[in-house]
């Protein structure tokens, strides 16, 4: 697992890319806020399957594994946990180093839980 911190006002989807780059992968689950023609290029070149959903407003919807797609509530449920750390839900560190040492920490936690 990895994790990068971001700005608050960037699209999460503007990070898949280098975060892909260093991973091994077969299949790629992301939500709506992922879907972009590059993404999906970008894991298909790299012999995966990317398993977004379109938005609403695309005009050629893709399709996609419906049932693989379910698994994407693990990484949601797991983001849940690390929230009930305060720290990282009311973000109390002020330098980005450390808020982003202590989600390695409550990450680390949720796992050994």
């Amino acid at each position: 697992m990895k994790i990068v911190l971001t700005p608050g006002q960037d699209a999460d989807v503007t990070q898949a890319e280098t975060i892909l780059d260093e991973v091994p992968f077969e299949v790629v689950i992301g939500d709506k806020g992922f879907d972009s023609q590059k993404l999906v290029d970008f894991i298909e070149a790299r012999g995966g399957e990317a398993v977004i959903p379109s938005r609403k407003n695309a005009t050629e919807p893709r399709e996609y594994d419906r049932e693989r797609y379910k698994d994407r509530n693990l990484v949601e449920r797991f983001w849940n946990k690390i929230k009930h750390y305060r720290r990282v839900a009311t973000r109390y560190e002020k330098t980005a180093r450390n808020f982003l040492a202590f989600v390695h920490v409550a990450s680390i936690m949720v796992l050994l839980q």
